[in-house]
C-alpha cells in the first residue's frame, strides 16, 4: 500500500525521552457524484459553480481523501534503529509480511 507522511510531531514518552510521532495516511480518490440536470436552468446553474470553483481555491472539490493508516511513536533511538528518514509529504510504499512491515520510499 501507498502511504504519504501526513505529519511529524516532537513527543515525550513516559520516561522523558524525546522522540517523535509520525502520522502515515492513504490517499484514496473521492467517491465522486454525477447529479443528472434535466433542465437547462440546472446545467446553467452547473457552470457556474464550476466557473466560481475554477477561480476560487476555496470552492475546489476535494479529490482525494486521506484515511489514516499507521502512527508511529518512536523514541530518538528507536527512528535511528528503524533507518528511514520520513519527510512530510513523502510517499512510502509499505508492505506487510510475514509478522513485518518494511518501508520503501517512493521517488518522483
Amino acid at each position: 500500500m501507498l502511504v504519504r507522511v501526513r505529519r511529524i510531531e516532537s513527543i515525550r514518552d513516559p520516561e522523558g525521552n524525546y522522540g517523535k510521532r509520525i502520522e502515515l495516511v492513504e490517499e484514496r480518490p473521492a467517491p465522486s457524484f454525477n447529479v443528472p440536470t434535466a433542465t437547462e436552468e440546472a446545467r446553467m446553474v452547473q457552470e457556474m459553480l464550476r466557473a466560481m470553483q475554477a477561480q476560487l481555491p476555496m470552492l475546489r472539490v476535494q479529490t482525494n481523501i486521506m484515511l489514516p493508516k499507521l502512527i508511529l511513536f518512536l523514541t530518538e533511538s528507536e527512528y535511528e534503529l528503524l533507518g528511514v528518514d520520513f519527510q512530510v509529504n513523502q510517499l512510502y510504499e509499505v508492505k506487510l509480511s510475514n509478522g513485518m512491515i518494511t518501508f520503501k520510499r517512493v521517488e518522483g
